[in-house]
């Protein structure tokens, strides 16, 4: 019995000796790593700010100039529809007329306060009748002549602008009752767009907003025809930036000679920014953290590696815009053995 607790003890020893061997080995491993990354030897260069011509691409939806869907305010019969789907149109064509009845009557009573006065008038002239009285006369004339006005631009449908019929949603006979056409959400009897010249809006960073003026003539540019550009012309810049997007809007003419592009069509708009102070840096030395898309790059700080998380801006060959408020003029950027460092290496210049 003596003699098993005895083994029993000697090999409880043995196991436990092993372990702090182990354990120790272990740890001489993980010190020998860290002693071994404590001095990195990378190659580096100096950063500087460059001047370079700032040109950023943009991608949009071409869109109608003008849109308008017609109808009169008040409901009534559609007596004729005068278009079709894709007709063109100029500015001022009649368009749907609706039933004329309400106007017909309108434009008798207009006649005869007419008549009545010129009546008064003349009897103002002579002093037959008050001043009040003329008012009157007058006051109502006004009013039918108001009326009239309004029941024949409502009977009489007119185009606002020259354009193109985009949509026909009732046929000439039915009765137009002021409810949203289900394909579009809201009334109307047809739809008119101005293609002759479109627009686009596109989503400007706002680090950019000192460099977009009104009147710069972007480049755009469809796929469907990949060897055209039109020079477009910003409109408008839109006075706010969107928190969530960081983002300011801007509106681009786009003349449409032709009628070749269309709305709704997938289009970029290529614009300068003029000259802007860039850093600069071999593609290269930008790294990618894996399973997301942020870049970094390390820094010389003091001898000693910094990693720094930047933003990606323009490519020219080999060398790519890098943004961040990290990195100032004249820092030591690390272009060889980046790869392998981590925060807090030391690091040692390359012979």
């Amino acid at each position: 019995m003596r003699l098993l607790i005895k083994l029993s003890l000697s090999i409880l020893l043995t196991v436990i000796a092993l372990c702090i061997t182990g354990c120790n080995k272990k740890n001489d491993k993980k010190a020998t790593t860290a002693e071994d990354r404590k001095v990195q030897v990378v190659t580096t260069i100096p950063l500087n700010v460059q001047s370079i011509a700032r040109s950023q691409d943009f991608s949009s939806t071409l869109e109608a100039y003008e849109q308008v869907d017609l109808v009169p305010n008040i409901p009534g019969k559609v007596k004729k529809i005068k278009v079709e789907v894709g007709s063109k149109v100029a500015a001022g064509q009649i368009l749907v007329e609706m039933d004329q009845t309400n106007l017909f009557q309108a434009r008798v009573q207009l006649a005869n306060l007419k008549t009545e006065l010129n009546r008064m008038t003349i009897l103002l002239q002579s002093g037959s009748v008050s001043q009040q009285a003329y008012d009157q006369a007058k006051t109502q004339y006004d009013v039918a002549k108001s009326n009239v006005d309004n029941l024949e631009t409502n009977t009489f449908i007119r185009a606002p602008f020259s354009g193109v019929i985009s949509g026909k949603y009732m046929e000439s006979g039915e009765m137009y009752s002021g409810t949203p056409v289900t394909s579009i959400g809201k009334a109307a009897i047809v739809s008119l767009v101005q293609v002759n010249q479109l627009k686009a809006f596109i989503n400007v960073p706002e680090t950019y907003l000192a460099n977009v003026k009104v009147g710069q003539s972007p480049s755009i540019q469809c796929d469907v025809f990949p060897d055209k550009k039109i020079k477009g012309q910003i409109i408008r810049i839109y006075p706010t930036i969107d928190p969530a997007t960081h983002t300011f809007q801007a509106e681009i003419k786009v003349p449409n000679a032709g009628n070749a592009l269309k709305p709704g069509m997938f289009c970029r708009a290529s614009l300068d920014l003029g000259q802007v102070k860039a850093l600069m840096v071999p593609a290269q030395a930008v790294l990618k953290t894996q399973g997301s898309n942020e870049r970094y790059v390390f820094i010389n700080d003091k001898g000693v590696a910094k990693r720094v998380t930047v933003g990606l801006g323009q490519r020219y060959n080999d060398r790519v815009e890098i943004i961040s408020n990290e990195i100032s003029d004249g820092a030591s950027l690390v272009v060889e053995g980046q790869g392998r460092l981590l925060t807090g290496d030391k690091l040692k210049e390359k012979n």
